[in-house]
């Protein structure tokens, strides 16, 4: 019997051999969806050697928000996350010094962040090497993945973001504008008010191979065979994340100039030196910017409206999020507030719960 990574190398080979045009299209989407399933069955079987039963994986996500730094060994995460944080992750220069995921907290702008330290990621990283694995699926939880390597391993972040992108960890884009309304029966029926590039029998095929046999599916957007896939898989996840290229003090040529490299370009990609603390307060604010942070304040029924009690929240919630963070019981019966500062029309304006938060807003709940 063939294991999983025979299947899936087989699959791969017969893709790459197989022309590309109209007539071979559905087969074509059909073996990308099978290969699609077979490397979501690799990442639910465990590792020969045992895979995670070493422990320290399973990490409480606690504070405002959770990050992974993710790279290959030895690119001084480790140093990042001692410079950051209160966590006390061993330093040293050779490779694996960290064996098992070390938390550690840090405080910006009254965020609390937790910052997670996990072994280098290596070549063979879904078959369990250097726990590969074990670091997939703690990533997986993240709020924001942070890809680190140093100045002279920038071809480490393509290998990373294709090992993440074959574990179905998609970064930096939205779920697919798919909406799959299944059925007990009648077959399948496609709507799109999009030219597609994919024919129907190909999108049905896929549905098919993907285990959907009757439905209702509306595409809303130019779709590609691979976001199509996406749409049907229940193990996607998508995550924000920032490129770091550390020990930039250690090279003669400047930043800019590998600002230019394939790898490194875009607004969120950062030089810095970890060990220099070079570039670590404008990392920490790229974290605030992409994880959509506000502070607001609270004010209390007896207080005037201060800046003494701020409470951080993502800009997209609502008065409503703000009343469940601060307590299920608190939230009960509250439907109204007075809001001072960014977003009020005057001082003091009472508004219902269902308005979006702002940076620098003070609300009273009433």
């Amino acid at each position: 019997m063939t294991t999983i990574e025979e299947q899936i190398e087989a699959i791969e080979k017969e893709i790459r051999e197989t022309p590309y045009h109209k007539a071979t299209e559905h087969h074509i989407g059909k073996l990308r969806a099978r290969l699609s399933k077979l490397r979501d069955k690799l990442q639910e079987t465990p590792t020969k050697k045992g895979g995670g039963s070493g422990g320290g994986y399973a990490v409480k996500k606690q504070g405002d928000a959770t990050l992974i730094l993710i790279g290959p060994p030895s690119s001084g995460k480790s140093t990042l996350i001692n410079k950051l944080t209160n966590a006390q992750s061993k330093v040293a220069p050779y490779a694996f010094t960290t064996v098992s995921v070390i938390p550690g907290m840090m405080e910006y702008k009254n965020a609390r962040i937790q910052i997670l330290d996990v072994p280098g990621l290596i070549e063979g990283a879904e078959e369990g090497k250097g726990r590969g694995r074990e670091v997939l699926s703690v990533a997986r939880g993240a709020d924001l993945i942070i890809l680190m390597t140093d100045i002279q391993r920038l071809d480490a972040l393509i290998r990373i973001q294709k090992t993440l992108e074959r574990n179905g960890i998609r970064l930096n884009i939205v779920r697919p504008n798919v909406v799959i309304d299944k059925k007990l029966s009648g077959g399948m029926i496609i709507h799109s008010n999009i030219k597609q590039d994919i024919n129907i029998p190909t999108i049905k095929e896929i549905a098919h191979e993907m285990g959907v046999k009757n439905a209702e599916i509306t595409i809303n957007e130019k779709i590609t065979v691979e976001r199509l896939i996406d749409a049907f898989s229940l193990n996607r996840v998508y995550v924000p994340s920032i490129s770091v290229i550390n020990k930039t003090d250690l090279s003669i040529q400047s930043p800019a100039r590998y600002a230019t490299h394939s790898v490194a370009g875009g607004p969120n990609t950062l030089f810095i030196s970890a060990e220099k603390e070079i570039g670590l307060e404008g990392f920490k604010e790229k974290i605030w910017e992409i994880l959509e942070f506000v502070n607001v304040y609270l004010v209390r029924p007896d207080q005037e409206p201060s800046l003494d009690n701020p409470i951080v929240m993502k800009r997209d919630q609502t008065l409503s999020d703000v009343s469940e963070k601060i307590g299920t019981e608190f939230a009960e019966g509250k439907s109204r507030a007075k809001i001072w500062g960014t977003g009020a029309k005057f001082p003091g304006q009472e508004v219902s719960l269902s308005i979006k938060v702002a940076e620098g807003m003070l609300i009273r709940f009433i």
